[in-house]
């Protein structure tokens, strides 16, 4: 272990050689960064860091999930690292990413009200711009809307702007029209754009890898807008499939003309997918329904993709596999339910994996969703601290462990 100086902040490593002046470990109160030296494509350059396992890890994997199962290098840590993740974590950088210190940066951004653009106002997008309109105030500074129907835009913009409190005009955010120039001119960009959704009576099973292809070439096209406009915000992505949507916007956005991967656009902890929520609330739809499932509403997770490799765990610390797996069927079949009703499976999506979880996060507080682990973009329960992104871990039984890590070779193998 090894301490650095730099001006006001103070730097640790179990790298000797990094250009900074060493010095003696600093009191508690000084800021402090562990520094990593990661594969910078497939690792996060920036996270909260809970135990020490985290520190030391050769790589990032879905192996985070549950400390136990992290492969480490290297010594132990000083006492110094210890009791500030004692005290509750600290932040960790991975000092091989180009842009290290814009991603520390990143994690510890001011919690001030936000200014939200969102792209495409169909049926998803309309019911989420409603949800973040009536229950977002508190962290919603404003609303940004575009579509490629400027009649659409025109419409929602209209139709959001008078919904008001008698006598209190102002207890809702606004909401106006964005010109696609100005899309990243904001704090929060949130991707529901959607080429086609297969109707209803289509016979396609995965709806959601049948929208990959389509949806793929939309996200790369605003991935790389956002790189160009140097975007400092949240990107998130709510449209189907969102995790290897969320893959591909990190994979363009970090392209460079040559097509080759040069860490210019976003970070990876900057990009988040927004579809476990609903498959979570799904889950809790029918343990509420069937006492055989009861367990999943006080102890249960739900972990992988918004689509046919989740995983939804009816308890941790007393899991019954085959309870589970029927449980997650269910679930993964929820929206062929709707769909044999008539009817498009949007509501529910649009607000448990939209509206309620994006403020959620920016609330700071645990919710559902894609983060990057690993090189793959993995459901899970996290939140964004002061000190950056952090994934909830817990002791996994083996039975349960294999289904996510079945999951995230699955989501490897798609991009």
């Amino acid at each position: 272990m090894v301490w650095y100086q730099e001006n006001e902040t103070y730097y640790c490593s179990l790298n000797p050689n990094l250009p900074f002046e060493r010095c003696a470990a600093p009191g508690p109160e000084a800021k402090a960064v562990f520094l990593t030296c990661r594969p910078a494509q497939s690792c996060r350059s920036a996270f909260f860091a809970t135990s020490e396992n985290q520190l030391l890890a050769k790589n990032e994997s879905v192996a985070f999930l549950d400390d136990a199962r992290i492969e480490c290098c290297g010594e132990p840590l000083d006492e110094a690292v210890r009791r500030r993740l004692a005290a509750g974590g600290m932040l960790c950088a991975n000092f091989n990413h180009p842009r290290w210190r814009q991603a520390a940066a990143f994690c510890q951004k001011k919690s001030e009200k936000k200014r939200v653009h969102i792209l495409a106002i169909g049926d998803v997008g309309s019911t989420l711009l409603t949800g973040l309109k009536l229950l977002g105030a508190d962290v919603i500074d404003s609303i940004g809307i575009c579509d490629l129907s400027e009649k659409v835009s025109a419409r929602w913009e209209f139709e959001m702007n008078q919904i008001a409190l008698p006598w209190c005009y102002d207890a809702f955010p606004p909401v106006d029209v964005v010109k696609p120039e100005n899309l990243f001119d904001c704090d929060v960009f949130v991707f529901v754009a959607s080429k086609g959704i297969p109707p209803v009576g289509s016979g396609v099973k995965d709806v959601r890898m049948a929208q990959f292809e389509a949806n793929s070439a939309i996200v790369a096209h605003y991935a790389r807008m956002a790189r160009q406009k140097q975007f400092a915000g949240l990107f998130a992505v709510v449209s189907d499939p969102v995790d290897p949507l969320a893959k591909t916007a990190f994979l363009e956005s970090n392209r460079n003309e040559d097509g080759k991967w040069d860490g210019q656009g976003l970070f990876a902890e900057q990009i988040q997918g927004f579809g476990l929520g609903v498959m979570n609330a799904r889950a809790a739809y029918f343990a509420k329904k069937d006492p055989r499932f009861a367990s999943f509403l006080t102890e249960g997770r739900s972990f992988g993709p918004h689509g046919q490799d989740l995983v939804i765990a009816n308890s941790i610390e007393q899991y019954d596999d085959a309870l589970s797996r029927e449980l997650t069927q269910l679930t993964v079949t929820a929206n062929l339910q709707m769909r044999a009703l008539g009817y498009k499976p949007y509501v529910a999506p649009a607000l448990s994996s939209g509206a309620l979880s994006l403020l959620l996060t920016l609330r700071g507080d645990w919710h559902c969703g894609s983060v990057f682990l690993g090189g793959i973009y993995m459901g899970v329960k996290n939140r964004y601290t002061a000190n950056g992104l952090q994934t909830e871990q817990l002791c996994l039984p083996d039975a349960l462990f294999s289904r996510i890590q079945l999951a995230a070779d699955n989501l490897a193998a798609i991009v």
